[in-house]
């Protein structure tokens, strides 16, 4: 099977325009027109990449892929027609890996997805054991605990989590985490990184609010401290 996209989109010109794009890439591309039907394709065939318009009828943008994430670590680019802040991290917040605005070009969106295929396909050699204080990774079994218990990170949180920690001390600013861990960087968006930083905090620090493992270093970027 080849690799299959997952559009979820309601206005039916930019669907197929999307669809055609993508088709031309030589992906399989399976369409759905609002969230109940998007959530019905997915179970029955579950996609290598989704994308999600924020604004459907019914269920929105962000229940789907709240609901997508409840049972798979699929990578999901979240659609949305303005650069509103908000509804960005809004998006990201609700556990998409990245975002487009409205309109974009399909050579934009193409290369977001090929990025988000490689980054999920990769194999690089890790360290495959390490502990900092009450924070153990397992990377070679996809495992991280704290205090002896199992949070469950998405893909997107476990890679960047990992990157922190293959180099513990060293200060990676938003454009280098862009380029490793999304695979891009000169179209990318520093509030992906700070989104998730966020986000991981809030299940691997004992007090998000006050970090002691993925801090932050003004002016520069963030660091696992040792």
């Amino acid at each position: 099977m080849g690799t299959r996209i997952l559009t979820v989109e309601d206005d039916e010109r930019i669907r197929a325009s999307v669809k055609l794009a993508l088709e031309a890439e030589g992906w399989i591309v399976e369409e759905s027109e609002n969230g109940e039907q998007a959530m019905e394709v997915f179970n029955r065939a579950p996609a290598d990449v989704v994308l999600i318009d924020i604004m459907l009828p019914g269920v929105d943008g962000f229940e789907v892929c709240r609901s997508i994430r409840k049972v798979s670590d699929v990578p999901i680019i979240m659609v949305t027609a303005r650069d509103d802040t908000h509804d960005i991290v809004a998006g990201l917040e609700a556990g998409a890996d990245d975002y487009l605005t409205k309109p974009f070009a399909p050579k934009e969106l193409s290369a977001r997805i090929r990025a988000l295929l490689r980054r999920s396909r990769s194999n690089e050699p890790t360290m495959s054991h390490m502990r900092f204080g009450d924070l153990e990774i397992l990377q070679d079994e996809g495992v991280v605990t704290v205090a002896g218990e199992e949070v469950h990170l998405t893909r997107t949180e476990f890679k960047l989590l990992c990157e922190l920690a293959n180099n513990p001390g060293r200060v990676f600013s938003r454009e280098v985490l862009l380029e490793r861990v999304w695979g891009y960087g000169y179209f990318g968006d520093g509030r992906l990184v700070d989104v998730h930083i966020r986000r991981l905090r809030t299940k691997v620090e004992q007090d998000a609010a006050n970090p002691r493992h993925v801090v932050t270093v003004r002016g520069l970027g963030y660091k696992l401290q040792t």
